[in-house]
């Protein structure tokens, strides 16, 4: 499971959700994200982080997360991850289809609702501005 320095109830790969999905007669193609045991009580969301412009591209690209957190926890987990260097200030950005920046205050559950496409959120991230 990928996590972050002690984020191992938040952050987790979409490998490690999958294995916990129940799957309809052993047919691995036909997977159903049901709710999970998180003591958050709702269920996860799915989304995939992609590099835009100059900004390093991750190892994973599939990630989960409850619906109950916000951009705000996918931008630091990032600068986390990345070791982008706060005490210079440098900016993330974050993007919904390659569009428009949500609130940092924006609940996940809330965006995936409104904009994912096949069930899974696709969010693109910049180092500079680059879109909207």
């Amino acid at each position: 499971m990928s996590t972050v320095e002690g984020n191992e109830n938040e952050f987790s790969s979409a490998d490690a959700l999958n294995s916990a999905v129940n799957k309809d007669d052993g047919d691995t193609n036909s997977l159903r994200f049901g709710p999970s045991n998180d003591s958050e009580g709702g269920s996860k969301v799915v989304f995939l982080l992609k590099a835009a412009g100059g900004a390093p591209i991750l190892k994973k690209k599939k990630w989960a997360l409850p619906r109950t957190k916000t951009i705000g926890h996918i931008v630091e987990f990032l600068k986390k991850y990345m070791h982008l260097d706060t005490q210079q200030q440098q900016q993330l950005f974050l993007y919904v289809n390659q569009a428009f920046s949500p609130a940092l205050d924006t609940t996940i559950g809330s965006v995936n609702d409104c904009f994912s496409s096949e069930g899974t959120l696709v969010l693109h991230y910049a180092l500079t501005e680059a879109w909207g």
